[in-house]
């Protein structure tokens, strides 16, 4: 699918992965719109992109109504829906048993709804709104991308819920692009590494170098431009369906 022209929701659009895919939506002449809870980002982020291009929608991933009156506003001011970039997420870093006692189950349930209900929410009505679109050459109506996470695979200690949520995401990539493949809506799973997100602002400076050197090449952590040059590939490759990319420069997380 070409991104020229092509209408893109970004879940977690305000920040972070989703803001630089916006921003590479934009870029390559696509229309995007950015869903998230950060009014003031969000409209900021629009307002320097330009809003004849690119709009926020205040939008709550967890909440039907909120996700299907997002849709619909955005299918109303730029005609349809072409691709959905799934990057709104939160991780909370506690222990199944600690000195202060057994892992929050109100924050399991947080963490997991947000990241897997949410991106589920998400998938499910974006794909029905790209189902009335007139297919491409390829057949292709639309594309759902999803952000998963190495936690998914070695999660490390504390990140049971976060590990959980992401491991969701992987696993549910394959059936719901089997589920959406007679009507040419393809599903990819993006799973990046050890990135410099609004995740890691409250680290010193030294630790974030430090987790940087732990990736084999290159030894940095990943830029959120780079997520995004990765989402734009899968949106033009028209074979990439139900599969999870590693985007980590080679790193394989140890326990701590």
């Amino acid at each position: 699918m070409d991104m020229q022209n092509a209408v893109v929701i970004v879940t977690g659009g305000a920040s972070g992965l989703g803001e630089a895919t916006v921003r590479q939506v934009a870029a390559r002449g696509g229309k995007a719109a950015i869903l998230d809870l950060a009014m003031e980002q969000g409209q900021a982020l629009a307002k320097e992109l330009g809003r004849e291009r690119v709009m926020y929608v205040q939008t709550d991933v967890t909440n039907e109504g909120s996700v299907q009156a997002a849709i619909e506003h955005v299918a109303g001011s730029f005609g349809t829906i072409h691709v959905a970039v799934n990057c709104a997420g939160i991780s909370m870093a506690q222990k199944t048993l600690s000195r202060n006692g057994p892992h929050r189950l109100d924050h399991f349930t947080k963490v997991v709804s947000v990241n897997l209900i949410g991106t589920f929410n998400v998938i499910r009505l974006a794909a029905e709104q790209m189902a009335g679109n007139e297919p491409n050459v390829h057949g292709e109506r639309g594309v759902i991308v999803n952000t998963a996470s190495i936690a998914a695979f070695e999660g490390q200690v504390g990140q049971a819920a976060y590990s959980a949520s992401k491991a969701g995401i992987v696993g549910m990539t394959l059936p719901v692009a089997r589920d959406l493949a007679q009507l040419g809506i393809r599903v990819m799973t993006i799973a990046p590494g050890l990135f410099d997100t609004p995740m890691f602002d409250q680290l010193p400076r030294l630790a974030r170098d430090a987790l940087g050197a732990m990736v084999p090449f290159p030894q940095r952590l990943g830029k959120p431009e780079e997520y995004a040059m990765l989402a734009a590939q899968i949106v033009e490759n028209p074979m990439l369906n139900g599969e999870t990319i590693r985007l980590d420069g080679g790193i394989r997380m140890q326990a701590r």
